[in-house]
C-alpha cells in the first residue's frame, strides 16, 4: 500500500485523530469547525484509500477498529513530528519563545520540577510550560505520540516500551508520615503492623511506589490497609495527613516543606525512589524542552547536595 502517492492528505490525518479523540464524527466536526457531512465524506475517502474500516459506530460513540488503532498510532506520530518541526524552527529562530509540555508524577513534582521551571522562566520568560499530573501509564501514549515532551518523576520500568528512554537525576527516600498529634506517636515503639489499625492514603495500584509498599507489607506478613484512600495528588495526600489520622508514604521533600506532615519512626526497607526524566527514544526534544532538561539536571545536582548536607547521619540520600 503506497501512501505517498499524494491521495492521502494531511487533513485526513487530522480528521482521523480528531474523531478518535472526540468519540464521534459530530464532535470532531465541531472541533474542526467543519460541517458533519464534510467530515463523514473525508472519513470515507481515507477508508476507501486504505481499504479498511477505521471506526465502528455504536450507541456509545465512534470506536477505532484494530485497523483504526494501527493507523492512529502512525497518524499521531506524523502530526507530532510536524508540530515539533514547527516548534523547533521557531525555537531556532527565536529561542525566547516556545512551549514545553511536561508530564509529572507524585515524585518530582514537589521540589525538582518547580525549581527547574522557575529557572527556565528566568532565562526565557516567553516560553510557555504546560504541566500535566497523572500516572505513568497515562503519560506513556502522550510521550509516544508527541502530546507530551517529557515526564518528570519516579522512574518506572520501560522494558516493554522500546520507544522510550530515561535519564536518572537523583534519589530520594520515602517516609511514612502522619500529623504531629497522631495517636500512633503515643506508642513507645510503633510498628508497621500497629499502624494498620489507622486509616491510610496510598498511591494508585498502577504506580511503582504502591507495588513496593505492598511488597513491604507482604514481607512482614501483613495485608494492605483496609481503611484506605487511593490518591496520586501530593497536595491532596498532604491535606489528608494534616487534617485526619491518615498515614501516608511520601517522598522526603514533603516532610521537609510541610510542618503538618511529619515522619514516623517506622522504616520502609528497600523503598526509595530514583527520580528522573522519561522521554521519547527517537524524537529530538524541541529547544524549549531541551532547555528545561538542562535546568532539571542542574536543579537535581543542587537538590542532591542540599539533601546530603541536611541528612541525618547514617541516612544518606539513597537510603
Amino acid at each position: 500500500m503506497d501512501l505517498l502517492s499524494g491521495r492521502l492528505k494531511l487533513r485526513h490525518l487530522v480528521l482521523v485523530v480528531a474523531i478518535a479523540e472526540h468519540g464521534s464524527v459530530l464532535r470532531a466536526a465541531e472541533h474542526l469547525h467543519l460541517a458533519q457531512p464534510a467530515v463523514t465524506r473525508s472519513l470515507r475517502e481515507v477508508e476507501t484509500l486504505l481499504g479498511v474500516e477505521l471506526f465502528t459506530r455504536g450507541p456509545r460513540g465512534t470506536v477505532p477498529t484494530v485497523f483504526g488503532e494501527a493507523f492512529l498510532e502512525h497518524a499521531r506520530g506524523v502530526l507530532a513530528e510536524l508540530r515539533h518541526a514547527g516548534e523547533r524552527l521557531t525555537g531556532l529562530a527565536d529561542a525566547a519563545v516556545g512551549t514545553v509540555t511536561v508530564g509529572t508524577l507524585l515524585a518530582g513534582s514537589g521540589v525538582l520540577l518547580p525549581r527547574a521551571i522557575a529557572a527556565l522562566k528566568r532565562d526565557r520568560p516567553g516560553v510557555t510550560v504546560v504541566v500535566r499530573e497523572a500516572t505513568f501509564d497515562f503519560h506513556v501514549p502522550r510521550l509516544l505520540d508527541g502530546g507530551t515532551d517529557l515526564v518528570v518523576g519516579r522512574l518506572n520500568p520501560i522494558d516493554d516500551q522500546p520507544g522510550l528512554r530515561q535519564i536518572g537525576l537523583c534519589a530520594e527516600p520515602v517516609r511514612l508520615v502522619a500529623r504531629p498529634g497522631h495517636p500512633a506517636r503515643t506508642a513507645e515503639r510503633p510498628t508497621l503492623a500497629g499502624l494498620l489499625a489507622h486509616p491510610w492514603v496510598l498511591p494508585l495500584e498502577q504506580t511503582s511506589l504502591r507495588r513496593e509498599l505492598t511488597a513491604v507489607f507482604r514481607a512482614q506478613g501483613l495485608g494492605t490497609p483496609e481503611n484506605l484512600v487511593e490518591c496520586t495528588s501530593i497536595l491532596t495526600v498532604c491535606a489528608l495527613v494534616r487534617e485526619t489520622d491518615m498515614i501516608a508514604a511520601l517522598p522526603e521533600h514533603a516532610t521537609a516543606t510541610d510542618p503538618g506532615v511529619v515522619p514516623l519512626p517506622v522504616e520502609l526497607p528497600g523503598v526509595h525512589q530514583e527520580i528522573g526524566v522519561t522521554l521519547p527514544e527517537r524524537r529530538r526534544l524541541t529547544p524549549s524542552a531541551h532547555l528545561l532538561l538542562q535546568h532539571l539536571r542542574r536543579e537535581a545536582e543542587r537538590y542532591a547536595e542540599q539533601y546530603t548536607a541536611s541528612a541525618v547521619p547514617g541516612q544518606g540520600a539513597g537510603a
